[in-house]
């Protein structure tokens, strides 16, 4: 949710976040109440030297993610979370000024996705606001969620917390509910001029807000102080899409 401008010009700062800080973003902040799974590159927002959240980039749920757009896995990302707490910074400038960070530490990216989920009554507006590329709907990846304490569960989170999923876990917990995963509207946001001219013919029309409320690429907010950097919270490592492995420490 963009909220109106007390300061005009707040300070905004953008760094590496420990995963301490993601999963207290992603926790207090954030709709889903958890970390992704797998490797994930976790950008700090600081607002005035408080610190207000984060926006979380990944390789995505599905290996495929890339494939349509003839890239490999290192050359593209999902954008997987923007979990913010109370803020005056628009979400929109949050998110440009992350991905020029996260585009100026990975100079092999060319591609990042991400999905609005209309059960969620998102359709995209932050995307919309920074003009990413409307390119219809998909399943993002994994076969059936599970509902599991109250929660629909992807099937990559239950493997990573289970060690086992599918058929196999449906085995293990007879009667556990299952639902088919949600159409989402995808977005891209093609960072090199190459891959611009490749997706430009994907566009599409913006779908229309679903709701009164929207806050774009599934940001939640709730009361509550942020905290001044600290070792607790800020990583200085390196953090990289583009090798073969997303390497930070912490």
């Amino acid at each position: 949710m963009e909220q109106s401008s007390k300061n005009p010009k707040p300070k905004l700062k953008i760094d590496w976040a420990t995963h301490a800080a993601a999963k207290y973003a992603c926790e207090n902040w954030h709709y889903s109440k958890c970390v992704p799974v797998g490797k994930i590159v976790k950008l700090g927002v600081w607002e005035n030297d408080k610190f207000i959240g984060v926006v979380l980039f990944s390789r995505g749920a599905s290996p495929n993610l890339l494939k349509p757009y003839k890239l490999t896995q290192y050359e593209g990302c999902e954008l997987t979370r923007i979990a913010l707490n109370n803020h005056d910074t628009p979400v929109s400038r949050i998110l440009s000024v992350s991905m020029s960070f996260l585009k100026k530490s990975n100079p092999g990216l060319k591609l990042i996705i991400s999905f609005a989920d209309p059960r969620q009554n998102h359709h995209g507006g932050i995307y919309q606001a920074t003009n990413w590329i409307y390119s219809g709907t998909q399943v993002p990846g994994g076969s059936l969620e599970y509902l599991i304490n109250g929660k629909w569960t992807h099937p990559k989170s239950v493997g990573s917390t289970y060690g086992v999923q599918g058929k196999k876990f449906i085995e293990k917990n007879p009667g556990i509910k299952t639902r088919k995963p949600t159409l989402k509207h995808r977005y891209l946001m093609p960072l090199t001029k190459e891959i611009r001219k490749q997706i430009e013919p994907l566009r599409k029309p913006y779908p229309k807000r679903a709701s009164s409320v929207e806050s774009g690429t599934s940001v939640y907010q709730t009361e509550g102080g942020g905290e001044s950097p600290t070792d607790a919270l800020q990583n200085t490592s390196s953090n990289t899409l583009t090798n073969e492995k997303i390497t930070q420490s912490g």
